[in-house]
């Protein structure tokens, strides 16, 4: 038996999310505490330690390693072996050099930035303290961790801040073991750190610098101007929320016509007088505060207090805290809300650099609000929604990616999913994990291009790997699926839309078993060349069989339609399919919408759909709602994407609950099909005598009960009892609420997506999981 007091070395490797969450730090007080000497470092993308004390002792720091790390922190694995040679072991712990480790293929994980931690609240507004009212003020648990990386291991040499050498005083932050900035990469001080500057609109160089610039700012949105603010992951344009002419001006420059703006207040009083948060339950207020600090879309209870255009004619508003130093002391020194919205114009990638903000932003705003810390990779606000009492995500970006997500199958090969059109995102996976790269916007541009191409770099980089295999969407017309297709066609394979949408809900839960999708969205490529966007699904991870959809229906003018929900309810009313008694829809019901549209429109759509002269069919349930919304007069115009299903929600949302319009189900060619024609009759008829509200109810009711109807049929004839749900329609808070009570009540296990988006946005990560599953085989 070895004697008590013999030494024990031991190597340790540390996987995960272990750089940027003040590891180091931790592992170093651990090992001091316990009397264990040694070292830590960043080693590529993990942590490795050398450990030496006896034997029992280094048992004890192993088990408090796993079961006490910082709580940003994500241990994956942890890796015991004995040193291959001499480790140099002084005769106390010491945090040491990093080391790049290139050529490693385990993933190397990079923390998301992190919200202003209270501690460094309580400093940025003590008048005694040394970074009182300092901007740029962070520790070891809170500021910019991927916004200002440029390579992995991460240290301050590898991050924009390396151009800012540290005081006396933040060095010997850094090195002290005591301190809570021990380690911390971006520590800054006004002494050494970075520093505001005001350009006042029209001036290239900076008019006041720090105390002064901020000032500046503070004073023309209280006169009701438009500032443009350099934030954490990007530009976002500022104004009052209360004041109408500056959220005009804001959507003007924005080309953003209706879309909602994003609201932020000061603290959970704010939001609780402008919000239902306190309804919603506790999931809302943790989604508020935490360190993600994600926009939250909440019902609103403003009762007039907001500006008309910030919300126009919704029932949600999209609120969220101050996340960063700066964002608290324009709240503080305001006392009011205000709108905080991505510095773009619509669908194109947020603007990061200093030159094209001054080019495109400056001549939108009263001046910009800039500092001189560069931003490596752009991040705009995540948007995430409670229903049912689960967190969903609406938009994963700045606080969630890029955080890694498992994969079910282990990808053999580097796999890097390249995503659809919309809400685009870029997916990396590699081994066991998968890491959603930054929304990039709407994939339709030069602009969106770029960043899509830039994203790809940063991962690749971050990872040090380079892709052996391309996932695509099956549509040959978007700019990701074309991008694959400069690479071999072994290295590259293409993925049905809807089996990625409902495969990314069934990996994020690690459903291990054949499901079934319910895929409900607006457009996507299906297998047989036409467009999908109503299906149910029989799948697995490697493929899948169609058991049900919606019924057909032309658009005319195809995808450009998604513009037009008056041209997508002319294509029902004249050419939906017909399956059962009562065939299609009398054009003499849809009167009212006749009469708006303009006479050449209506016979030129009629003759588009008789001929079939671009007019694709498709059993898309968001086109659905687009006409319904149109035939009840509430959008015939859409200036987003969703904007007719958004406002159909909001005049549904006060009479939820009322019993549902008709609905059928048909059988053609094997499938169960939703028979939509006598839905929309009945909404037609009924909205002659009846207001718009319990009309759009009853349709929401109606969609939910066919579905059910239709899951219902395929789990008695498969067996299968595990549903997931994907697609840009489950952003619908009264579909989900109903499906997800329906489908228990059918006694099925049902998933939703949390942590990725059921939008586009979670495409690319479904795609991976399925390259990932076939290479696995």
């Amino acid at each position: 038996m070895a004697p008590a007091t013999e030494q024990h070395t031991a190597r340790i490797e540390v996987h995960g999310t272990v750089q940027g969450v003040g590891f180091r730090p931790f592992v170093y007080r651990l090992a001091t505490a316990l009397g264990v000497r040694g070292d830590v470092s960043n080693v590529g993308g993990h942590v490795v330690i050398h450990a030496q004390s006896r034997k029992n002792t280094v048992q004890d720091f192993l088990r408090h390693l796993a079961e006490h790390a910082p709580p940003h922190a994500r241990i994956e694995r942890i890796v015991v072996t004995e040193p291959t040679g001499p480790v140099g072991v002084s005769t106390g712990f010491t945090v040491t050099r990093s080391t790049s480790e290139s050529g490693q293929h385990a993933p190397r994980e990079l923390p998301p930035d992190l919200a202003t931690c209270p501690a460094c609240v309580r400093e940025l507004f003590d008048p005694e303290d040394r970074r009182y009212r300092y901007p740029f003020l962070n520790c070891t648990a809170c500021g910019p961790r991927a916004t200002i990386v440029e390579d992995l291991p991460y240290d301050r040499e590898r991050t924009v801040m390396r151009r800012f050498p540290l005081c006396p005083e933040c060095r010997a932050e850094y090195l002290d073991p005591a301190n809570r900035r021990f380690h911390a990469e971006p520590i800054a001080c006004p002494v050494c750190g970075p520093r505001l500057s005001w350009h006042a609109r029209g001036s290239p160089h900076a008019t006041a610098v720090a105390e002064d610039a901020l000032r500046q700012a503070v004073l023309t949105i209280a006169d009701g101007g438009v500032v443009a603010v350099k934030g954490i992951g990007g530009y976002q344009l500022i104004c009052d929320a209360t004041v109408e002419d500056a959220v005009r001006r804001v959507r003007v420059g924005k080309h953003r016509p209706s879309k909602p703006l994003a609201v932020m207040v000061n603290d959970l009083g704010a939001a609780r007088s402008l919000s239902d948060v306190d309804d919603v339950g506790d999931a809302a207020e943790r989604l508020l505060t935490s360190a993600a600090g994600p926009i939250v879309l909440l019902g609103r209870t403003d009762a007039g207090v907001l500006a008309p255009g910030v919300a126009p004619e919704v029932a949600e508003l999209g609120l969220f805290l101050p996340y960063s130093p700066l964002h608290h002391l324009l709240l503080a020194e305001l006392d009011r809300p205000l709108v905080v919205t991505s510095g773009n114009r619509a669908g194109e990638p947020i603007i990061i650099d200093d030159a094209t903000a001054l080019r495109v932003l400056g001549p939108l705003t009263d001046g910009l609000l800039a500092h001189d810390r560069p931003i490596r990779s752009r991040y705009d606000d995540s948007v995430l929604r409670v229903v049912a009492g689960r967190s969903t995500t609406i938009r994963r970006a700045r606080g969630y990616a890029p955080a890694p997500l498992p994969l079910p199958h282990a990808a053999p090969l580097p796999v890097l999913a390249v995503g659809a059109q919309l809400k685009h995102t870029t997916t990396l996976a590699v081994g066991g994990h998968a890491v959603i790269g930054p929304h990039t916007g709407d994939l339709s541009d030069h602009d969106t291009l770029t960043a899509f191409e830039d994203t790809i770099g940063q991962l690749c980089r971050w990872a040090d790997v380079e892709p052996a295999l391309y996932a695509y969407d099956l549509h040959p017309g978007y700019l990701s699926s074309q991008y694959a297709m400069r690479f071999p066609e072994r290295a590259r394979m293409a993925v049905q839309h809807h089996h990625a949408h409902v495969a990314a809900t069934a990996a994020e839960h690690g459903v291990d078993e054949p499901f079934l999708g319910l895929a409900y969205d607006g457009l996507g490529m299906g297998e047989d060349g036409t467009f999908w966007g109503g299906e149910l699904l029989l799948a697995d991870y490697q493929g899948f069989s169609r058991l049900g959809r919606i019924a057909l229906a032309p658009l005319p003018g195809g995808a450009s339609a998604i513009r037009r929900p008056a041209r997508t309810a002319l294509g029902y009313l004249f050419g939906a399919e017909t399956l059962g008694a009562g065939g299609g829809i009398d054009t003499a019901l849809a009167g009212p919408l006749l009469e708006r549209m303009p006479a050449h429109e209506v016979a030129v759509i009629r003759r588009m759909v008789k001929v079939g002269l671009n007019c694709p069919r498709a059993s898309s349930v968001g086109r659905l709602f687009d006409a319904a919304a149109a035939f009840l007069g509430l959008c015939d115009d859409a200036s987003y994407e969703g904007e007719a299903a958004v406002l159909l929600e909001a005049a549904a949302r006060p009479h939820h609950g009322l019993a549902a319009l008709p609905w059928r189900l048909a059988e053609r060619d094997g499938l169960t099909v939703f028979d939509t024609a006598p839905t929309l009759r009945a909404l037609l008829t009924s909205a002659q005598d009846s207001p718009v509200g319990p009309v759009a109810a009853r349709f929401h009711r109606a969609v939910a009960e066919a579905t059910l109807a239709m899951v219902e049929r395929a789990a008695r004839s498969t067996g299968v009892r595990t549903v997931c749900l994907g697609g840009g329609v489950f952003q619908n808070r009264l579909m989900v609420t109903d499906l997800l009570a329906g489908l228990a009540d059918l006694g099925m296990t049902t998933h939703i997506g949390q942590e990725v988006p059921m939008n586009d946005g979670g495409i690319s990560y479904g795609q991976a999981v399925i390259a990932a599953a076939r290479l696995a085989g």
